[in-house]
């Protein structure tokens, strides 16, 4: 089992699809990657020799940012939002969509569990 940047790499997969468990790289950074590193892409993750995870553990971490710096920027970033006080930030704090989509049907994923509202008596 091939481990980079604290994951696993599912053995039995493609190296192309298992470097896509690393938050950070999808598929077309695997691509490239593979291809600096001169590694096809239809080699299973067993197959791999300690050379090769070598050279794809040195590619990764030359050029790009991956896992726990990734998702501390991330975070980081959403906390300046916050922080100046930006709209992009309030909807973050508020828990709504960020990105103009409408609230009044869907957006469920950000709001959560529909919850009664108690009507007012007349």
């Amino acid at each position: 089992m091939a481990r980079i940047e604290g994951v696993d790499l599912p053995n039995n997969k493609r190296v192309v699809i298992a470097l896509t468990y690393l938050y950070g790289i999808g598929p077309n950074r695997s691509r490239n990657i593979l291809k600096s590193a001169s590694i096809s892409e239809d080699t299973r993750v067993y197959q791999l020799t300690e050379e090769e995870i070598g050279k794809i553990r040195t590619e990764i971490e030359k050029k790009y940012t991956v896992e726990g710096e990734l998702r501390t920027k991330v975070g980081m970033d959403i906390k300046r939002l916050m922080d100046i006080g930006s709209y992009r930030g309030l909807r973050h704090r508020r828990g709504l969509p960020v990105n103009g989509q409408r609230t009044k049907t869907n957006a469920r994923t950000r709001k959560g569990k529909k919850g009664a509202v108690a009507s007012k008596k007349k």
